[in-house]
């Protein structure tokens, strides 16, 4: 019940920032690069919005597990889709209208010196500023709205966790959310100084994970199972009928090998990231390569695997 009305308020208080951002007649207009150094930076950002909307793909199924078994396929298909490409886009362009303030007065603005102090918190605090204690109320809001989006991942940890053998079932589902969440917070308490930074990173990092998953998924989908009904749902839980993983597990590492040419962070730039945007930078293609480099030799490794195995 609270995941299905949590979004309610975060999207009123949205709604605030978006009003009063526009009364406030501070949005600048600035016309969009060009060249190498526009493609690296449009190239990055991709890799990060995808990684938040790729997210769906690896914990779907925990979820509309629940659905009826008669409910259409294409209104769940269209209730996942509309349910991220809405808030991705909204939000997404809320928060590049709201950054281009930053640019006012050669950088000298409250806004730049709120995003400068506390990234996007001191950068939406800049905007709610005129509405006082309201306006914290609001911070407050979207600060617990973490929350509701941390639920379902926390939730499918778990799940996750209990299909990796028969032990890991026999732990109860709370003892894993409670270990998640203690994973969680291990993390957080040391990135917390720098939260923007370590955010970016992390969800480049998933977008990397989960173009190799999806790259490799896909293939097996389309090109071997031949859609829906090449599964056996009968064998789910019977390994010695399940395919043994290796084609899946030798795709994986071709995966990194792309992931790692291709990603461009702060901490590593891959030799091809090099070439797709402007130095030293560059373009980030880490999460287009990671799923070009685990499907292709998916197939062939999967036709070996299937002569040698038959399963």
């Amino acid at each position: 019940m609270y995941e299905y009305w949590s979004w309610v308020p975060t999207f009123i208080v949205f709604m605030i920032v978006f009003g009063m951002f526009a009364h406030s007649g501070d949005f600048v207009n600035i016309p969009m690069g060009v060249g190498k150094s526009e493609l690296g930076s449009c190239l990055s950002f991709g890799s990060t919005v995808y990684g938040f909307a790729t997210g769906w793909t690896s914990y779907a199924a925990d979820y509309t597990v629940y659905q009826p078994r008669d409910r259409s396929r294409r209104k769940i298909f269209f209730s996942a889709w509309a349910g991220l490409i809405v808030p991705l886009i909204f939000t997404q362009f809320l928060g590049i209208a709201i950054m281009t303030a930053t640019s006012l007065n050669d950088g000298d603005n409250k806004y730049q010196a709120g995003y400068t102090a506390s990234g996007n918190g001191g950068l939406l605090a800049a905007v709610l500023d005129p509405l006082g204690g309201f306006g914290k109320f609001c911070l407050v809001i979207l600060a617990l709205s973490i929350v509701a989006n941390n639920c379902p991942n926390i939730y499918s940890v778990s799940l996750t966790l209990q299909v990796l053998s028969r032990y890991t079932q026999r732990v109860p589902r709370f003892i894993w959310v409670l270990l998640g969440s203690c994973a969680s917070v291990a993390i957080a308490i040391p990135g917390y100084s720098h939260f923007e930074t370590i955010l970016e990173n992390f969800m480049n990092i998933i977008a990397y994970w989960l173009a190799i998953y999806s790259g490799i998924s896909l293939t097996d989908h389309f090109v071997f199972k031949r859609g829906f009904g090449g599964y056996r749902v009968e064998i789910y839980d019977k390994p010695n009928k399940l395919p043994p993983g290796i084609a899946a597990a030798v795709a994986f590492c071709f995966g990194i090998a792309g992931m790692v040419t291709g990603m461009s962070q702060s901490w590593w730039i891959g030799p091809i990231a090099k070439h797709a945007g402007a130095l030293p930078s560059g373009g980030d293609v880490g999460f287009e390569l990671a799923f070009a480099f685990a499907s292709v030799p998916y197939i062939p490794l999967r036709m070996a695997e299937l002569k040698v195995f038959g399963r």
